[in-house]
């Protein structure tokens, strides 16, 4: 069997005309002697009926922090819905449909309920509705414990899902339906002239993905990476090629830069050894952070100040860790991290040079720099944000096939 994994977002499914694309591409897979298995979302956003906020906003909080096993199975409510909806579409043509949830398709989870853990993919099942010749339709985002409980993958878990199930199942790839081409060089909405990227790498994509990028779930990312199962980005409402995530791809666009991603909100920290010498606590305050499940990143140590950046949401937990700690320190707010990665820029010297020269030209300060071998991070204002990515992007040819 060729399997085919077709996973569609909330927006896909949201209205009548748009499950109707989605049934095309499905019976279109069919028709080119694939077997399809479909991973749906919850339909639409918050504020339409069986969107998961609006499901959550039918609760109290109280309720939603005292009773997590309670929670998950009412989020799981939307999945379940379209898949059922999807499958009855499906029927009016024909089609031998087999709706499923999670647990149904053999997602067995840990109890961590709200973002559970996934111990293993039962396959047996979906492996019987596929040689039986009918299409599977799974309700994504959700599984079930080995108590038999409803549990839930965390936001963005249907993407999670849908690589679980192309990788249990030896897919020849998982196809990802958004409202988007495909991974574009920039986010379109800052610049104008961002292309497609027609081939990129898992781990570029894994870093674009946790640096900002929200086409797909990083989770979902590193699933099929392991599994060596391409992951395909496309556009439900036309019939674009989309963006191809292979190991293959690594240095396709021969370019040293492949996109370019950015986080806001962000908080810069320098904590300074002249100002807190008196303190036993200089020495352990990144153990301290991480005991209070404070994130940092950029992390930058030197013999006499510490400088690292936190999220705006911390912020009110930081000054309390600080202030019990009895440490001084400085923040910079309003802050974004810059993310530019490629796989291209490994062992190419000056290219942070050439980073730092453009935004020097640029009149935009940066504040702090971090490396790896196919990302560069820089912190700016965020005020000077969008200057600096565009600056960037015109650098690096970005918006050239």
């Amino acid at each position: 069997m060729r399997i085919l994994i077709q996973k569609f977002g909330g927006t896909s499914v949201s209205t009548h005309e748009r499950r109707n694309r989605v049934v095309n591409k499905i019976i279109k897979a069919k028709n080119k002697g694939f077997s399809p298995v479909v991973v749906v979302s919850a339909m639409g956003r918050k504020g339409q009926p069986y969107a998961t906020d609006t499901l959550l906003s039918l609760v109290s909080r109280d309720f939603r922090n005292s009773s997590p096993l309670s929670i998950d199975l009412l989020m799981s409510c939307g999945e379940i819905i379209s898949t059922v909806v999807v499958a009855d579409e499906l029927s009016k043509l024909k089609m031998d449909v087999v709706p499923l949830t999670g647990g149904q398709a053999g997602i067995i989870t840990d109890d961590n309920y709200n973002d559970a853990a996934v111990l293993r993919v039962e396959k047996g099942k979906l492996t019987s509705i596929l040689e039986s010749g009918k299409i599977p339709i799974v309700a994504g985002f959700q599984g079930v414990s080995e108590n038999g409980y409803v549990t839930t993958l965390g936001r963005g878990g249907s993407d999670v899902t849908a690589a679980l199930l192309g990788t249990a199942l030896n897919a020849e790839s998982v196809e990802i339906y958004t409202d988007v081409d495909g991974i574009m060089t920039a986010d379109p909405r800052i610049v104008s002239d961002a292309s497609l990227i027609e081939k990129i790498s898992y781990n570029e994509v894994f870093q674009m993905a946790d640096q900002g990028a929200k086409v797909i779930h990083p989770r979902a990312v590193k699933i099929a990476m392991n599994g060596n199962v391409p992951l395909v980005i496309k556009n439900t409402l036309n019939d674009g090629k989309g963006t191809v995530i292979s190991n293959s791809a690594a240095g396709a666009s021969g370019k040293v830069v492949n996109g370019i991603t950015s986080m806001d909100d962000r908080v810069q920290i320098t904590v300074k050894y002249s100002e807190n010498k008196d303190s036993e606590n200089y020495y352990t305050l990144l153990d301290e952070l991480a005991n209070n499940l404070i994130s940092i990143d950029l992390i930058n140590v030197f013999p006499y100040e510490e400088v690292f950046t936190i999220g705006n949401e911390d912020m009110d937990n930081f000054k309390i860790v600080m202030k019990n700690l009895g440490l001084n320190y400085n923040a910079i707010k309003e802050c974004t991290k810059i993310a530019l990665i490629g796989s291209g820029m490994r062992g190419v010297p000056g290219v942070i040079a050439k980073i730092l020269k453009v935004l020097s030209r640029e009149n935009i300060k940066v504040l702090q720099t971090a490396d790896s071998h196919t990302t560069i991070w820089c912190l700016v204002e965020r005020s000077k944000a969008s200057k600096a990515i565009n600056a960037l992007h015109r650098e690096f040819l970005l918006g050239e096939k």
